[in-house]
């Protein structure tokens, strides 16, 4: 089947950004006088919760602490995060050329990430200096499916957004929890590993790549942008 679609994960994927958002928590965590602080080695581990809300009920759970009106902490998080992101953010390697590839093959782009869309904003307008919806065709973020990653939920929504089939999508995730999610919505997958998944079970991926550089791409990504670079 022809490949009609590019559907990328955002945090790790197009940018690394668990450092931000890790630095986003514990600032949030201070203000509201809460006495957490996640370092680097717990960061990691909650990692494999996918969602922030989530990462905080399961601490607070693993902690034996009551939990904070996570909605409201997790908001200001959020607006914390995206103070920090206009600070300054670079893609990864590739990522640029790849969106400018696909664009000038006529292929479509599309996000799906368990993620908030003003997370998504945030990193568009850090990034590109344009707004999320300029970038993508299709965004599919955050609390709008039942479940999270690995569950398949966001990459069937954003396949429905783009109305194709799973075999004319290529999706680009970052993390074992991406690549099942991908997989069970029937997509093929290419991972770029990232600072907090580089030694994660990628089994089922099509491909796992350094970056996203030209020089990388595989089939059939390659084929399809095959005379066309950024």
């Amino acid at each position: 089947m022809t490949l009609a679609a590019l559907i990328f994960d955002v945090d790790g994927t197009l940018a690394e950004t668990e450092e931000a958002h890790r630095h986003a928590f514990n600032l949030s965590f201070a203000e509201a006088g809460l006495g957490w602080h996640w370092d680097r080695d717990t960061y990691r581990r909650l990692l494999r919760t996918t969602g922030g809300k989530e990462r905080m009920r399961r601490y607070a759970q693993e902690t034996g602490q009551p939990a904070p009106d996570v909605t409201a902490l997790h908001a200001r998080k959020t607006e914390t995060y995206a103070r920090l992101l206009a600070q300054g953010l670079a893609l990864r390697p590739g990522v640029a050329d790849l969106v400018t590839a696909a664009r000038a093959a006529g292929l479509r782009l599309a996000v799906a990430t368990t993620t908030s869309a003003p997370n998504v904003q945030a990193l568009a307008r850090a990034c590109w200096d344009r707004d999320a919806d300029q970038v993508f065709d299709v965004i599919a973020a955050g609390d709008e499916v039942p479940r999270k990653k690995p569950a398949a939920d966001i990459y069937t929504l954003a396949l429905a957004r783009l109305g194709l089939p799973a075999g004319a999508a290529l999706a680009f995730e970052d993390s074992r929890n991406g690549v099942l999610a991908a997989r069970g919505a029937g997509l093929r997958v290419v991972v770029t590993p990232a600072l907090y998944t580089e030694a994660e079970d990628f089994t089922g991926a099509l491909a796992v790549l350094p970056s996203l550089e030209p020089a990388h791409w595989p089939e059939p990504l390659a084929t399809a942008l095959a005379g066309v670079r950024a």
